[in-house]
Formats: C-alpha cells, structure tokens, sequence
C-alpha cells in the first residue's frame, strides 16, 4: 500500500504537554501518553469537574482508564496526515518541529498485517492507518474467527484490523501483563498434563467413567427400579475423567466465557473411588426419583391425550382458542433409549427434549403455549395506562403497565421493567373470573391474585381510586 517499509520506520513525537502545567486536551481528544512511571500507552481524555481543573481520565476501553495524576505529559494523536511521507520511500517521520529543550520519543518496530503478523493478545498499541492516520488501541483476538480489532474507548469501540497499515506495542500494562501470566500458566498446565498421574486409590476401577457411573446406577435401582444411565446424566453438567495440575480427576468441565477454552471443577468431597460413586448416587438422585415414567406418562404413550386436555383446560377461559394458535409441535420419542417428551417450533429441523417430571407439568406447559399463543392471535382494540411515579420492584424499574381490551371484548395487562442494563415484558390475561366480581374492589382483590402488587408494582391502593380505570374495565 505505502512505500515505506514498516520495519524500518520511525515516529518521533516533539509536541508534548506537561499535566503539571494543567495544559489539558480538548474533551474526547485521543493522546498518547507519557506515564509517570515512563511507560507510554495512550488514551481519550474525559475530564472532570466540567473541566476546570487537570482531573479526569484518559479512557482507552470499557473498564480501563488511565487517571490524570498517572501522566506525566500527553501528545495528541490527531490532525496529522502520513500519507505523503509514506508514499515516499522515507525511514523517519517526525510528527512536529523539535526544538530546544522539548520532549522526543521515538516509536519503531512496526509490524505489518501484509505479513500476517498480529499483536498479543491485550496489548495496547500505536497504529498506522491505511488512511494515514494515527489512532492507538489494544488488541482483541476475535474468539471464533481469524483476525480482531484494537479496543480504544468504552462501550467497546474499536479499529478493525482492516483499517490498520501498521502497528507497534505500546508499554506493558496491567491488563497485558495479566494476559503473559495466565498465558504461560496454560502453557505450565499444559505441560504437566502430557503425563497425568491417576491415584490408584481414586481410580480403583479403571479410567472409564461410564464404569463409575454404573456402579452408581446399580445401588439407585434399589431404591428406583426405572433408574438408567440416561436419567442421571440428566443431572448436568456430567462428571468426566479430566487432567488438572498434571493428575487425573473427576471432574466437570465447562468452556470459558473469555477465550473458549476447557475449565476443570473437580471433585473434592472424598478421595477413593467407592467415595465417588457414594456421590453419584446422591448427585444424580433427584434427577432419576422425577423421571419415573409411570408418573410422567400417567396418560399413555399418545401425546394427542396430553395435548387435548392442555386446550381443553385453557378453552375454559381463553374462550376463542383455535388449536391453529399454538406454534409449537409436541411428541413422544425415545432418547437415549428413554421415552421423553419433545417439542419444536413450527416447522424447524429438530425437536427438544422437554425435560419435566410429570404428566401434569407437561400438560402445564403446553398450556402456556397456548395461552401466549392465543394472546398474540387476540389484537387489542384499546388501552389504558395508569400513571405511576418511580416503583423499584426487587432491584427493577417499573417502566410500563399498560391494560388492553381485546378484539374478543376480554382484557389483558402488560407489564415491563428493567435496570439500566436489561429488563423484560410480561403480558397477562384477566381471567373471565375476575369480571365476575360484582364490584371494582372486588374486582381488583381478585386481579391482585394474578398479577400481584408486591410482584409486579402497582396494588389496590394505586388502582382503586383510578376512576378512568374502572371506566376502561367496565365498571
């Protein structure tokens, strides 16, 4: 792209601010910094105290800044274009005339991705443009594909690797230095485990799980004569042989958030392997007592039974139910060699084991699909919103409650709440029982007993004096 080549380049930096003199940026400027410690990395200033004073931050990502009292001098990033000189078969660039007395750094060793060489992981760099820019950032290996961008502010905001000519470390920080030691800790890890040592005490009966797992099986028969191996691991997460610290384990294993790699939980409350097997029985022992499949297919082996007496159940009440309106797909089917109800959404490729533990909590849950079903095919024709001041509902804002009369002339209320990071919607019908009341408080004690006020935010003291209210339900 450029002439110049990235290996032999220079960048020397003349124009830097003493903090001491309170000679701050401008808001959101992006600088490289000069630390009191003599590290350099770089940063956009935020101040505080709407400026007045030299205090702020200097931010370089979600959950990473650099305070003022930390730096020594700063040097802003903007307003310089290379591209001239890096048209030009040149080896040094020096940003801004030197003079008598002012600071010099110079930057070199930069790498670039026409080599397909890239930074380690958090590392905070200066960078080249294909623009001719300068920007900084730190590296943020994409987890599930080649490549990755430079964080350089909060909220995750970043520069794609595609945007970036060249590249140079900055100084070492905290974060980078974290990044070294539990990378050389995942190297130290995996070294040990070349050759794991196995207790032979713990490991009596070989190295084969399914072995333990049996001999598990064997005593809860005694007590549950359905038991299979398929109903305990429905006890998740399962128990695996793992290697950890360079020994052999029982354990679970789980995949790290961060970098996708394998977490080892192992087993601590005994040390011999008829101890182990002691503690699959209880482990697992709730999962078989609620598989037993004379309770959870009381009705049969025909899943029309069980979803007949779901739409009956809510017809009752949701009185213009079509079974055209519930979305799902239901089933019996063996898994694992085990009976199991199995649902899917309209017509997607697979089912879903619908893990329940009775006839009744399937029924139960075929239910709700209907009744949610049945709602969203009820267009609403009217609302009303009562007004409310702020309501805190177990760390939740209260942000909406709105109440609809529907198309069929039934009524439903919407909820919603939230924090300043999430928050969800919930929509409830009001029960033909409800307006059976004879009056509007009695109305409202029996509304309470659906969508209660300790729950869900507004009680009877809020909506009994609403005259609009009582007006909008009929009242």
């Amino acid at each position: 792209m450029f002439n110049v080549d990235p290996k032999k380049l220079r960048l020397s930096f003349n124009e830097f601010h003493d903090v001491s003199d309170r000679d701050m940026p401008q808001y959101g400027e992006y600088c490289l910094l000069e630390l009191k410690t003599g590290a350099y990395t770089a940063g956009g200033w935020h101040p505080s105290e709407n400026g007045r004073t030299a205090a702020g931050q200097f931010i370089r990502g979600t959950a990473d800044a650099v305070d003022s009292e930390e730096v020594a001098r700063w040097h802003s990033l903007g307003g310089y274009d290379l591209t001239e000189c890096l048209e030009e078969d040149v080896n040094w660039i020096n940003l801004g005339p030197e003079s008598e007395g002012c600071r010099s750094v110079q930057f070199d060793g930069f790498k670039s991705y026409s080599n397909k060489k890239n930074p380690k992981e958090e590392q905070f760099c200066l960078l080249i443009m294909k623009d001719g820019t300068l920007a900084a950032g730190r590296w943020n290996k994409w987890r599930h594909e080649a490549g990755g961008a430079f964080i350089y502010s909060s909220a995750l905001a970043s520069h794609s690797a595609d945007e970036v000519w060249a590249w140079t470390p900055l100084s070492p920080d905290q974060f980078f230095t974290m990044e070294l030691e539990r990378e050389k800790e995942k190297q130290r890890e995996k070294k040990l485990n070349k050759n794991p040592s196995a207790d032979p005490e713990l490991f009596k009966y070989g190295m084969d799980i399914n072995v333990y797992y049996e001999k598990a099986l064997e005593k809860l028969r005694e007590e549950f004569c359905w038991a299979t191996l398929p109903m305990m691991r429905k006890q998740t997460p399962v128990f695996q042989i793992a290697r950890l610290h360079g020994k052999y384990v029982f354990g679970q294993i789980s995949r790290s958030d961060y970098d996708d790699s394998d977490i080892v939980t192992p087993w601590t409350e005994g040390t011999t392997a008829d101890e182990f097997i002691d503690f699959l029985c209880r482990y697992t022992h709730d999962a078989v007592q609620h598989a037993n499949p004379e309770e959870k297919f009381k009705f049969g082996t025909d899943i029309n039974v069980y979803l007949e007496k779901a739409f009956n159940n809510v017809k009752k009440e949701y009185r213009w139910l079509d079974k055209k309106m519930n979305s799902w797909q239901y089933d019996i089917r063996k898994v694992d060699g085990d009976l199991e109800f199995v649902r899917r959404y309209r017509n997607e490729s697979g089912f879903s084991v619908y893990d329940v533990e009775s006839a009744e909590r399937f029924i139960e849950s075929v239910e709700y699909d209907y009744q949610s079903g049945a709602l969203q095919a009820n267009p609403a024709v009217a609302s009303y919103a009562p007004s409310f001041g702020h309501i805190s509902l177990h760390g939740w804002n209260l942000e909406r409650y709105v109440f609809y009369k529907l198309q069929s002339g039934d009524y439903k209320v919407s909820v919603t709440a939230g924090d300043r990071t999430t928050g969800g919607s919930r929509d409830f019908f009001i029960t033909p029982y409800c307006f059976e009341a004879k009056t509007y408080e009695e109305f409202l004690d029996r509304y309470l007993e659906i969508v209660p006020d300790y729950s869900f935010g507004l009680g009877k003291k809020e909506l009994l004096p609403d005259k609009e209210l009582k007006r909008f339900l009929g009242y």
